[in-house]
């Protein structure tokens, strides 16, 4: 893994750390060893998580942020890379899910999807950049398989996800120069509180699919990879398939 000359241990960034695969995350990139910088909206929630994780041998950073609202991301990143603990590792993780007819969604919606889960990932890289391009870096997104396919009423979603595909490729493209990998994790269903949240309707059985703690497992070990070598898109399904 690359480790930054400013601190003794490799640091990651993970959005969307107080609950379900962040706070998974967060949990075991702190047992790897790694300093945490970790945003979420809940601050409370946040702040709880980073009170579990701190000791005399892991620094925590947090910032609350909506990632919802593009006026206040850069400034709150700018504030918590600001503190002197740089990433080495970056994992975009926030995001959310709509369901219902393209028809019928209001616009309203539509923005707010696509500003969560395409266009703050390319904020929160845009902010990262300038420190990661001085010591190389990694760049993980996670994504879904509804990226690669088109289901009836997640349709702004699957346009989300197709999105940040394409988005995680060209910055690869353009980033390798600087010593900067962007590899992409593409999820099935993950049991996590998303499908509890008001704009998410569906039956699936919750208990065939991921557990946050598997995907934070997959997120460690693209991490891991030597710096000589990339994993572009690792695919990770439930066994049942797709639900």
């Amino acid at each position: 893994m690359t480790t930054s000359p400013a601190n003794a241990r490799p640091a990651a960034l993970i959005t969307g750390a107080s609950r379900g695969i962040g706070a998974s995350a967060a949990r075991a990139f702190a047992a790897a060893g790694y300093d945490l910088l970790l945003l979420a909206r809940s601050g409370d929630s946040l702040e709880q998580l980073a009170a579990e994780l701190r000791n005399d041998h892991l620094r925590v950073e947090t910032a609350t942020v909506d990632l919802a609202d593009p006026t206040g991301i850069a400034a709150a990143l700018e504030a918590l890379l600001s503190r002197g603990l740089q990433p080495t590792v970056v994992i975009n993780n926030a995001g959310a899910a709509y369901t219902g007819s393209l028809a019928t969604m209001p616009l309203e919606r539509w923005q707010w999807l696509l500003q969560l889960n395409l266009t703050s990932v390319f904020q929160v890289c845009q902010a990262v950049l300038p420190a990661l391009r001085q010591r190389g870096g990694h760049i993980i997104n996670v994504s879904s398989h509804a990226a690669r396919n088109a289901f009836p009423d997640w349709g702004a979603y699957c346009t989300s996800k197709a999105a940040l595909a394409s988005f995680s490729r060209c910055l690869a493209e353009e980033e390798r120069q600087h010593g900067i990998r962007v590899s992409t994790l593409t999820l099935g269903a993950v049991n996590t509180p998303l499908w509890d949240s008001e704009t998410v309707h569906s039956s699936f059985d919750r208990r065939a699919m991921l557990s946050p703690e598997r995907v934070a497992e997959a997120l460690l070990s693209l991490a891991q990879q030597p710096s000589s070598q990339i994993v572009e898109d690792l695919t990770l399904m439930p066994a049942a398939g797709v639900l």
